[in-house]
């Protein structure tokens, strides 16, 4: 074998010198190889450090993996649900008691306490489960999970108007501009799923600015905020590419588009709004076919769309969302956002939540069997409840007024032991006066039993450490609920 040397001498060279000389430089290119294959790999390791959606280990070992938030925007009535209360029956057409007169500080929208005439609940209460909990006729479904349920009769807050109260029942603050509980959990635990956002919303209707609050990022970065789904078309806006591209092309695409990013932020080792960029760049790549894939329930057997009132009137739209909900957590959706919109009963309470106890019932009761049948309820932490209640009085002829001193929410699943009842109100529903949980203890008790400390997880804000619970909340709460 010839070989011209830097002199210009011709060298011969057997073909074992060849082998032997040569085989530092094969090595050295099989290493490089190697290498260069593991700076790929650390490169992508780098993203997914980076990439602020990249699953996080817990505080503690948590009870549950994923939330479903049932959320009855409006003010669902304790003294018409959950909270049963005889009194009302003894005295009602009669004056608020003097006893119970506004103390100091406590306000109602639209009534005056010392003209307002209590009105008895027209609904009737039965015992259901072995536990024999009390339940509305409006929830009489839902009755059959009586012992799966842990219903909290003691939550309490202080804002009467639903701007503010929305805001602290979804954020944790009255003001607007803070992060929905959603977010907070997305950035405290990350995403578990490549193909879907972790955290995920359906309204009932027409998406109003009340529900937009429900999956806002508020101060956090806008990478965590809750993904809007639509019950028709396409499920994300946006999401289908032009039809003159196609998967192939769009993949070609996005990765130059990557390649340039990474060399990009080769030179930035610290800003990891690069990386997000990518991961939401194979994010939404991804969730093209994942995403009208989950929304297709037509693959699901006839018998499971019929339990949850899907193609009836009038479970059929609450029906898809609560199924969608188990999609979801099937597919590792961390927090999902099911919102019904019209629980507002001003003017005829009795007719308001005999519309929406009929929309709602058969689903939610659907949604917690195909939990349980599928081994999911125990990792699925299902919460319901409102941004308040309403008041014992009468408003108008047969409403009720907003009443945030006393009102009622339910738990199950998630390593709850059911068949429970947490905290009271008075005779009559209008003071929470045991066990009170404030809407900052619950927000502390879902994010405990998702495994967070809800004084550890905090973001830096406007010269302060941020939390969801601000500077209140109890964990005790999750203790209690988990205990058998």
């Amino acid at each position: 074998m010839l070989a011209t040397g830097c002199n210009n001498h011709i060298e011969v060279h057997s073909r074992r010198e060849f082998l032997e000389k040569s085989s530092f430089g094969l090595g050295a290119m099989a290493l490089a190889h190697l290498l260069d294959k593991d700076k790929i790999f650390a490169q992508e390791k780098r993203i997914a450090s980076l990439n602020p959606l990249t699953a996080k280990v817990s505080h503690f070992p948590a009870k549950a993996k994923s939330i479903i938030y049932l959320f009855m925007q409006g003010g669902p009535s304790q003294v018409d649900t959950f909270d049963p209360k005889p009194m009302l029956a003894k005295y009602d057409g009669h004056p608020l008691p003097p006893s119970m007169h506004l103390e100091k500080g406590i306000n109602l929208q639209n009534i005056q306490a010392n003209r307002a005439k209590l009105m008895q609940s027209p609904f009737s209460f039965s015992r259901y489960g072995k536990s024999g909990l009390a339940i509305s006729e409006l929830f009489h479904k839902l009755g059959s999970h009586a012992d799966d349920l842990a219903v909290i009769r003691s939550c309490y807050h202080d804002l009467f108007i639903h701007g503010p109260a929305l805001n602290m029942m979804y954020s944790g603050s009255n003001l607007n501009g803070h992060p929905s509980i959603g977010s907070w959990v997305l950035y405290g635990l990350g995403s578990e799923t490549d193909n879907l956002p972790a955290f995920m919303a359906m309204t009932e209707g027409i998406v109003g600015t009340r529900s937009r609050k429900s999956f806002r990022s508020g101060f956090l970065p806008a990478i965590y905020q809750g993904t809007l789904l639509r019950g028709e078309g396409s499920p994300i806006m946006n999401l289908s590419p032009p039809v003159q591209i196609d998967e192939k092309d769009q993949r070609v695409l996005l990765n130059q588009v990557n390649q340039w990013n990474q060399r990009h932020m080769n030179t930035r080792q610290d800003d990891s709004r690069l990386a997000a960029r990518i991961s939401n760049y194979e994010l939404a790549f991804r969730m093209q076919t994942a995403a009208p894939e989950l929304m297709d329930i037509s693959r699901e057997p006839k018998h499971v769309r019929r339990s949850y009132g899907i193609g009836e009137n009038p479970t059929d739209e609450f029906g898809r969302m609560c199924l969608l909900g188990r999609r979801m957590v099937e597919r590792g959706v961390r927090f999902i956002q099911l919102i019904s919109t019209d629980w507002d009963g001003h003017a005829e309470c009795e007719t308001n939540h005999r519309t929406n106890g009929a929309k709602v019932d058969k689903p939610i009761a659907a949604l917690l069997s195909d939990l349980k049948q599928r081994g999911l309820l125990e990792s699925t932490l299902v919460v319901s409840v409102g941004e308040f209640g309403r008041t014992p009085m009468v408003q108008g002829i047969r409403g009720r007024d907003h009443h945030p001193y006393g009102f009622s929410a339910w738990m199950a699943g998630g390593g709850i032991q059911g068949g429970k009842v947490i905290g009271s109100t008075d005779d009559i529903g209008f003071h929470s006066v045991e066990d009170k949980v404030h809407a900052h203890d619950l927000h502390a008790t879902m994010l405990t039993l998702l495994g967070l400390d809800h004084e550890k997880l905090t973001y830096f804000y406007q010269g302060r450490d941020r939390r969801l619970t601000d500077v209140g909340g109890n964990n005790n709460l999750a203790e209690r609920l988990t205990r058998a």
